[in-house]
């Protein structure tokens, strides 16, 4: 692998670490204000609301910027948000700051992979990637966890009464350490080298972009491995988003834990996906991504039965092998999407329009979730009802695929649109 991809990856790891942690802060600020339980969700819709809305614009500017120097700036827009926090702006508000932030940090990064990598090494790549991401899932929860727990409010109130006694909010203290966890990830950002890579300059016209945007979603959904992949990561996407919320109400309504403690069971997903990353990226090869499929189903049956456990100690196994099996599926569901998008059209492109479709379903998802919580429905109903969607919608998937497969051609190794940009070889495209 590249050498910067390491610390690509590394700049990465930090960055998500501090969005998981500042989630569980921002829960446990909505606690303090007196917010009902269903706000938590909100704060996730606010955040990947800029990823729907900009998805014509970000693939565009990830493309005519240095992705690096982009994820820097980017970086410090977040810390931004970390500071509207401080300053007493609504969590929601400030979180939404920070989605702003990531919708245009996600091309640039995922788009910086493509560039760096080959198609034969990019399932492995992207393990790594989601091995940091996950990484940073897990260690951001029990991260937050620790910094709204009782051994930080404490240093909390020092801090308060040193700084600024009559005008420093709550976790002021929590919310300095993530600013610094940011600032630390945009330097390592400025720190990766350019791919090299370079495309044709954009339109600037807004409406030009939007019909450029939509013939590009058309194009990825109407290629077989490309429509495949993105289904299934936008079915996946939109349920995990809510199960992040799901398995900490349920952690606190069904086995009697505390925000922090169920902040540490949610970690626990994340080392499963983590171990299922890594054997995906090991294992798994880009021309047999579909025989994965029936992985989602049992994934969404596994889901459901979590519903059904009210024991600390049953439920950590079972929660680990959910998290395994999400991680086994898609990771290569997601280098199979990256390199058709990459073939099919460029990096920043396609990643904008896999960030559009996967955050439209993340928001359906947790509107429904936060709807038939406010109508007052219980959590393990919640969870069956997801557990259900996966499974079916994956069965479906699965039966079409085997449809189409049957009257189209099969995958070919081709050139991304970086190479052709760049008319190194024009012989390998469709």
């Amino acid at each position: 692998m590249p050498k910067g991809l390491y610390l690509l990856i590394a700049a990465q790891f930090l960055s998500a670490l501090a969005d998981n942690a500042l989630l569980i802060v921002a829960i446990a600020l909505l606690e303090v204000h007196g917010l009902p339980g269903w706000w938590a969700p909100l704060l996730k819709l606010f955040f990947v609301v800029s990823y729907v809305v900009l998805a014509p614009f970000v693939g565009p500017l990830a493309d005519a910027i240095q992705k690096a120097r982009l994820m820097a700036w980017m970086n410090a827009m977040k810390a931004l948000g970390v500071v509207a926090m401080l300053a007493g702006l609504h969590p929601a508000l400030s979180f939404a700051v920070v989605g702003l932030a990531a919708a245009a940090y996600a091309p640039a990064k995922y788009g910086l992979v493509t560039e760096m990598v080959g198609a034969d090494r990019l399932i492995a790549a992207n393990g790594w990637i989601e091995v940091a991401v996950v990484a940073a899932v897990l260690l951001g929860a029990m991260f937050g966890g620790l910094l709204v727990s009782d051994a930080a409010s404490a240093v909390d109130l020092a801090v308060r009464a040193a700084l600024a006694p009559h005008t420093a909010g709550p976790y002021t203290f929590s919310l300095l350490v993530l600013l610094c966890v940011y600032a630390l990830a945009g330097v390592l950002n400025a720190g990766v080298p350019d791919s090299g890579a370079r495309y044709p300059r954009s339109v600037i016209d807004p409406r030009a972009l939007v019909r450029i945007f939509v013939v590009s979603n058309r194009t990825l959904w109407r290629d077989r491995e490309g429509g495949l992949s993105l289904a299934v990561t936008t079915v996946l996407w939109g349920v995990a988003a809510t199960l992040q919320f799901a398995v900490l109400r349920w952690s606190v309504d069904a086995l009697g834990l505390k925000l922090a403690q169920a902040a540490y069971l949610q970690a626990v997903v994340a080392v499963g996906v983590i171990a299922g990353a890594t054997l995906a990226g090991r294992k798994v090869r880009i021309d047999a991504v579909h025989r994965l499929l029936p992985v989602g189903i049992v994934l969404g049956l596994s889901v459901l039965s979590v519903a059904l456990i009210d024991r600390v100690e049953i439920a950590a196994p079972v929660l680990l092998g959910v998290g395994a099996l999400g991680g086994f599926l898609i990771v290569p569901m997601n280098a199979l999407l990256q390199h058709r998008g990459y073939r099919l059209l460029s990096a920043g492109h396609s990643i904008a329009v896999q960030g559009f479709n996967e955050n439209l379903s993340i928001l359906f998802a947790l509107g429904l979730y936060t709807v038939v919580l406010a109508a007052g429905a219980q959590i393990v109903t919640v969870m069956i009802g997801f557990g259900l969607l996966v499974a079916v919608a994956i069965a479906v998937l699965s039966l079409r695929y085997q449809a189409v497969a049957r009257t189209t051609p099969p995958l070919r190794p081709g050139l991304g649109a970086a190479e052709r940009a760049r008319k190194i070889d024009r012989r390998g495209e469709d």
